[in-house]
Parts: C-alpha cells; sequence; structure tokens
C-alpha cells in the first residue's frame, strides 16, 4: 500500500542503539518501515508493534519475532501488562499522518477530494470530523481552532461555520472548504486548509491526550542505558516531547533539588534536536517539518 517512506530512518535506528537480543516497541508501524528495519538489527530479540488503523495491518510482517496490536499506543501499558512484558530496550514513535491517509480520498484526512469529513484513525471510532463541525458548540470550535490550527482569524473562522451549518449541515470536505471560503486569506490557501484540517484531524483522533499518555507510560517499561526515540512534525507535539525530556514535565517547568539539578525521570540524550538531511528533504516531503528526540533514565549515565 502507499506509506510513506520512513523519515530519519537511519537516524532513528542509530539512536535505539539496537541489543541483538533486545525487546522493543514501534508504536506506530504503518507501512512498517522502521519495523523491518528494526527487525533486521535482532537476532533473538523481540519487537512489538502497535496501530490502531486497519489498513496499516495489510503491511504485517512473518517474522516469529513480531507481534503486530491493532490499537492506539495510548494503550501501550495494557499491552505491555497482557504480554508480561516488564522492561523494554527502546521504543519507537514516527507520529503523524502517512502519505497513505492523504491520498485515500475516502478517509477525508485531505482537502485536495471530495469526500466525507471522516479523518478517523481509527475507523472503529465513532467521532469522525463531520459530527465536529456540526455538533460542537461555538466555544468548542474556538477552542479546538485556537489550540491546534495556530491560524489567526479563529472567530471569524468559527463564526462562519455557525451560520453555514445552519443553513445545511456540513457533510463533505468540498462543502467545507466552500463554507469557510471567505476567511481563507489570499496567496495563502492550502496552508490555511492544512492547518484548519490539522486542527480537525487531532481533535477526531485525541491525538495530544494520547501522545501525553504514551509518553508517560513509556518511562515505566524503559530499561537502564534504554532508549526514548520520537519523530515529530508539527509544533504542538514538538513542544509536548521537548518539554518533557528536558524537564519530565509537558509545561517545561524546571523543578530543581537543593544543589541545582533538575528533578526529572527522564534524560535527554541528544542535546540538539536531529533533522533531516537536505538529500532527504529532496527525497521525501515529508521530512521537511520532521524532527527527532531521544531520551532515556535520568538515573542512568547516558552519552
Amino acid at each position: 500500500m502507499n506509506y510513506h517512506t520512513p523519515v530519519l530512518l537511519q537516524e532513528s535506528i542509530k539512536e535505539l542503539d539496537i541489543k541483538p537480543s533486545g525487546i522493543y516497541i514501534d508504536v506506530t508501524f504503518g507501512g512498517g518501515g522502521h519495523s523491518k528495519k528494526i527487525l533486521n538489527k535482532l537476532d533473538n530479540g523481540k519487537l512489538i508493534s502497535f496501530d490502531q488503523d486497519i489498513d496499516a495491518h495489510k503491511n504485517t510482517i512473518n517474522d516469529d519475532r513480531f507481534t503486530l496490536i491493532r490499537s492506539n499506543f495510548k494503550y501501550l501499558e495494557n499491552f505491555l501488562n497482557y504480554y508480561k512484558i516488564e522492561k523494554v530496550d527502546g521504543i519507537l514513535a514516527d507520529l503523524g499522518v502517512s502519505t497513505h491517509h492523504f491520498d485515500m480520498p475516502e478517509r477525508g484526512f485531505s482537502f485536495r477530494f471530495d469526500a466525507n469529513l471522516d479523518m478517523r484513525m481509527n475507523t472503529n471510532s465513532e467521532m469522525n470530523a463531520e459530527h465536529i463541525i456540526n455538533n460542537y458548540t461555538k466555544k468548542e470550535l474556538f477552542l479546538l481552532f485556537k489550540k491546534y490550527s495556530e491560524i489567526k482569524n479563529t472567530g471569524k473562522l468559527v463564526d462562519i461555520i455557525i451560520r453555514c451549518r445552519k443553513e445545511n449541515q456540513i457533510k463533505t470536505t468540498f462543502e467545507f472548504v466552500n463554507s469557510i471560503k471567505d476567511c481563507i486569506p489570499a496567496r495563502a490557501e492550502n496552508k490555511y486548509l492544512a492547518k484548519v484540517f490539522q486542527a480537525l484531524r487531532i481533535e477526531v483522533n485525541n491525538e495530544i491526550d494520547n501522545l501525553k499518555l504514551f509518553i508517560q507510560q513509556s518511562v515505566k517499561f524503559l530499561k537502564p542505558d534504554s532508549r526514548l526515540v520520537v519523530i515529530s512534525y508539527h509544533s504542538l507535539e514538538d513542544r509536548l516531547v521537548k518539554n518533557f525530556l528536558k524537564t519530565g514535565n509537558f509545561e517545561g517547568k524546571q523543578e530543581k533539588d537543593i544543589y541545582g539539578n533538575i528533578i526529572s525521570q527522564v534524560k535527554q540524550v541528544n542535546r540538539k534536536v536531529i533533522v533531516p538531511t537536505q538529500q532527504e528533504i529532496k527525497q521525501n516531503n515529508r521530512a521537511r517539518s520532521a524532527k527527532m528526540r531521544v531520551g532515556g533514565l535520568q538515573s542512568v549515565q547516558i552519552h
């Protein structure tokens, strides 16, 4: 299936510092690019991958060392407990949406195609973008777009949505784009719509809260001298990852002991964010906004 080429593939495998007999977790399986690379580094080790999207499971890998779980990564702790796994050697998360989703009109992720306003990563979920646009209150819509889109005319956007949905229910991507055309800045249509659709997608899939739950649970299962590798694509998720790895909380508030040392259960391994090379950006447009951050346990001396 048409999944994206993995971004920062070599760098992420290097930072995982894979041990041949280790246990590793890939919480964003997708097309299986990162998982396959991890398996290539294992001898008698084990890899468990997660993906809530049924389409991703068509890419499963036939390998006795490999297990693919159809679930959101927020349930990491539940499944590791189920498989009686107490500690792991590394966890990888490649956040964001696959090219596969943007290129499938019926999934409703892209404003390039006319389709139902869907945007569900888990097609069994009851919440979709159509429900949000037509049922959220004015206040709920304002907070949604204010937090997740970072556009400047949130109030105008919400007023237009409220007015248009009173006349007719907004059901498709093209109906939605056409209804808000008066608040789309000239010569910046694609950039503006990308931010608006991003906000809806984040809300539909509860991406920010799920990311927080995943990161908090990850730390519980990391062994000494193990790694948490996270690749992010927009500032909202990257800020959460950066703050947690630097301070141990999502607000970025530094708590220090009497000696001035930061009190945190994690330690940031790469002081400087890892970004794709210009060559990779030329070959893979998705890499343009990618940032990779690496963390481990604070109690362990990591290079």
